[in-house]
């Protein structure tokens, strides 16, 4: 069969055939990442899983701290998705967990809510069951040290892979590319393509806080032209894109990409549904809010009250943020006001995040600049 073209994608990314459903809603910023467990026996040198979660068994649903279904549910809600990706550590260590909350998101979401599901592990037991669930598609994660004909230890993968279609199940491989291990790689797509996997994604190497130590310890270094990506692994898998001429759809992806178009689209369509309407919203779907911090303040609600009628805005031209401590409005009027308020005042611009984690913030008047440390002076 003659391969498909070659397809370009922005940041670098590239790929030939057909995008997985669960690629093309990542791109779209439409799919929630749900992040089952941090716990995975497989522990690869390059895992880049932050220090909050590696090898410790906890649940968010993006960036949210999941504590009970709702959580989830609403997390979805709050970006419109179409889909979720199921993620961890490895997900089938906890599969009853993860059987509950397949059949979680297709009763509230519909069969049209794609979920797929991303292990190391080639258990066909644990992946009919999930299939059964409504799962609909996994993608395996082979170990750099079995890449090849998937022969001897290799196996169990085929197996799996091989066996999946009768489970009415898609299935793929998802493996980072380590530049050094270019001929290995290229054996083990032959095998995939002879066993006729739905899809290949190859992702860029790249550089984390978990996995930093490591990956230096083992000579990798950063690439300037690409972000955290390793050097060398965008020219290895760009090179096996453009000249193996497979069968089967194969798809490289950037760690750019990764950042620069996913989750910026998911910030988007976040920040369109939750961030109050007076809000400034950025082309790289960060927020910009005022801020006045309640610093000393008792009474919480009297206090807002207070910096409400000096701000001169009302109903829905504020709200008060009580986990921190903080009234939020309009960042053009409180730089029209912030000078005259005797508490501290800034502009930040944050993620629309459950987390809503902070990107830059400039003091506003003296209270603020004081509170930051920096050189008190005019406005």
């Amino acid at each position: 069969m003659d391969a498909s073209p070659l397809r370009l994608l922005p940041m670098a990314s590239s790929y030939r055939g057909e995008l997985s459903p669960a690629c093309v809603q990542c791109t779209e910023g439409r799919k929630m990442v749900l992040f089952v467990t941090g716990l995975c026996r497989f522990r690869c040198f390059y895992c880049p899983v932050s220090p909050n979660r590696n090898q410790i068994d906890v649940v968010y649903a993006n960036e949210r701290r999941v504590g009970t279904d709702a959580d989830v549910l609403d997390e979805a809600r709050a970006i419109g998705a179409a889909g979720t990706g199921i993620t961890g550590g490895d997900p089938l260590g906890v599969v009853d967990r993860v059987e509950h909350y397949v059949r979680l998101l297709k009763a509230e979401f519909g069969p049209e809510h794609h979920i797929h599901l991303y292990t190391h592990e080639p258990n066909p037991e644990k992946l009919s069951r999930l299939a059964r669930a409504g799962l609909d598609e996994f993608r395996l994660h082979i170990p750099h040290y079995l890449w090849g004909p998937l022969s001897g230890e290799g196996t169990a993968y085929r197996a799996v892979l091989s066996s999946a279609p009768s489970w009415g199940i898609r299935r793929g491989v998802e493996i980072p590319v380590l530049p050094e291990k270019e001929a290995e790689l290229r054996r083990l797509l032959l095998a995939l393509e002879e066993i006729g996997v739905d899809f290949v994604n190859l992702n860029e190497l790249e550089f984390s806080e978990t996995n930093e130590e490591k990956l230096h310890t083992r000579q990798y270094r950063v690439d300037p032209r690409n972000g955290w990506g390793v050097k060398g692994s965008r020219a290895v898998a760009e090179r096996i894109v453009r000249e193996m001429r497979l069968s089967i759809p194969i798809h490289y992806c950037s760690s750019r990409f990764k950042d620069s178009v996913q989750l910026r689209q998911r910030l988007l369509r976040r920040a369109e549904r939750t961030a109050p309407a007076f809000a400034e919203r950025t082309p790289d779907g960060t927020v910009v809010l005022g801020v006045v911090e309640a610093t000393g303040q008792a009474d919480l609600g009297r206090w807002a009250r207070r910096v409400a009628s000096e701000a001169q805005v009302a109903g829905p031209d504020y709200r008060v943020d009580a986990e921190r401590r903080r009234v939020e409005l309009a960042p053009r009027v409180l730089r029209r006001v912030a000078r005259r308020l005797v508490w501290p005042a800034f502009e930040i611009e944050v993620y629309p995040t459950a987390d809503a984690l902070e990107v830059e913030r400039t003091p506003l008047n003296a209270s603020a600049r004081v509170m930051t440390g920096a050189a008190a002076g005019g406005t």
